[in-house]
Order: C-alpha cells, then structure tokens, then sequence
C-alpha cells in the first residue's frame, strides 16, 4: 500500500511538472512558430500550424518598420538599469546585512514601500520633472526610471546573500591585512555572485518588459515594447508575433547565460 501511494505521488508530481511546462512553453512555441510562419500559410483556416517559414516578417520588422533602434534602446536602457540599481542597491545590501544601526527593519520596509504607488499615479509629475531636468526622451532618463523599479528587488536579493555568507570570512581576511573594502571585492562579493546574477536577471526582465514608463517618458528614442505599443500593434499578425520573438528571446538568453549560478544559489549543481 505504501509503494502504491508512492507511485500515485509521483505521477501525481510528474504530471503537475508536464502541465506547468507545457503552460509555460506552449505560447512561446506558438510565438516562435508564427514569427516564422508565411504570411499565406498562417491565415490559412485549413492548417492548424504553419508548414513553410521564412525570415521574412523579422527583416521587415527590424529594416523596414525600423526596429532594430527600439531594440538596442531596450538593450542599452536594460544594462544602464543593472548598472544603476547595483551601484545603489549593493552598499545598501550590505550595510543591512552587516552593520546593526537604529532604524534598520523601518529602512528595509521603506524600500519595500518604494512598490505601493501604481506607476500610473506617477506618471504625468515624472513627465513633468524630467521634462525640467531635461531628461525626457532619453536612454538614461528610461533607465532611471527603470532602476527606481527594480532597486528593490535587487536590495532584498543582494541582502537575503549577504546575510547567508558568514561575517567570520570577512574578519578572516582583515586579520591577514585586508581592508574591509578589499575583504568585500576579493572574499563576499565572489561568494555573492549567484545572488549577483538572479538580481541582474531579474532587473533585466523588469527594464526589458517595462512598457508605461517608457512610453510616456520617449517619443524619439522609444524602447522595444514602448514602440510596439504604439506601432506594431497595427501591423498585420506576423508581424506582431516576430516583434513577441523578438522581446522574448533576448530575456530567455540572458536566463540561459545566467541559469548555472542561479542553481548554484538554489544548491544544485548543474553539469
């Protein structure tokens, strides 16, 4: 009786797995298929997935509709995000995690209510204050933006990191002359680089799919789902479907990159 349970649990467990999976991977297939899928043979009732493919709808979509620009805007404001959410948000993690300072749980859920306001309520004073600051319709002004988002999220990644690797290797490293800075580059900081690239990761899916901000802070310089919003979607089905292809695939890539520290956080060793 005992090994009957045993079984049904994990059948039960396998096909949870396949369902989620095929949740998750059955519109990205969709998507891959129709951004390739020729013109006649998608609207074509009689098929139920396109047999002939080509290159076509990408070219048009990036040469012709131009946005091979709204895609390296999206890639650029991307990594300016990472670079200033880390920038602010690493000493911030880490002076949680090390130093005991009066006010620190009220600091850490300050950050936290960095979340309540809807984007939609801040949207015409930041139109307005970075039309002031002349940052309007820019690549850094987007990445500000973005990084105030994700600037959370990469606080309570960094610190949850921070906190798990023992004080005792920092004071180690300044009793054989280390400085605390050099303590933190050389000792905690590669210990720390699983936490590093789930946070990169995750700020780069935030900056990437981030539409409202930058839709009301660019006109000219507009990132990849900003301009989709306004322009694509009017386009014909193909060419929506190659412009999904198109954002999906860089964030899959970067996950892809980033998957073996991420199970090196989680404590799985991937061969």
């Amino acid at each position: 009786m005992y090994r009957w349970q045993q079984a049904l649990t994990r059948i039960a467990l396998y096909a949870a797995a396949v369902m989620v999976s095929a949740w998750v991977l059955t519109p990205i297939a969709l998507i891959f298929i129709s951004a390739f899928a020729v013109p006649e043979d998608y609207y074509d009732v009689g098929k139920v997935i396109p047999t002939e493919f080509t290159l076509e709808n990408i070219r048009v979509l990036l040469f012709e509709l131009r946005e091979w620009r709204t895609t390296l805007n999206s890639i650029a404001v991307a990594l300016l995000t990472i670079a200033v959410s880390f920038t602010l948000g690493l000493p911030a993690s880490y002076s949680l995690a090390r130093y005991v300072f009066p006010g620190r749980d009220g600091f850490k859920l300050l950050i936290l209510s960095l979340r309540m306001f809807p984007l939609m309520v801040l949207g015409v004073p930041l139109a307005e204050l970075y039309i002031r600051l002349g940052l309007s319709d820019t690549i850094l002004g987007v990445a500000l933006a973005h990084a105030s988002l994700a600037l959370p999220f990469v606080v309570l990644i960094t610190y949850s990191i921070f906190v798990s690797i023992p004080v005792e290797y920092e004071e180690a490293a300044m009793v054989f002359g280390l400085t605390r800075a050099e303590a933190f580059f050389k000792i905690t900081l590669p210990m720390a680089l699983p936490g590093l690239a789930a946070a990169a990761m995750f700020t780069f899916v935030i900056s990437w799919n981030e539409v409202f901000v930058a839709s009301i802070l660019t006109l000219m310089r507009r990132t990849l789902p900003a301009d989709i919003l306004v322009t694509v979607l009017t386009a014909p089905d193909p060419y929506k479907f190659a412009a999904a292809f198109i954002m999906v695939m860089p964030a899959i890539t970067f996950v892809f990159i980033a998957r073996r520290y991420l199970v090196t956080m989680w404590g799985i060793s991937l061969r």
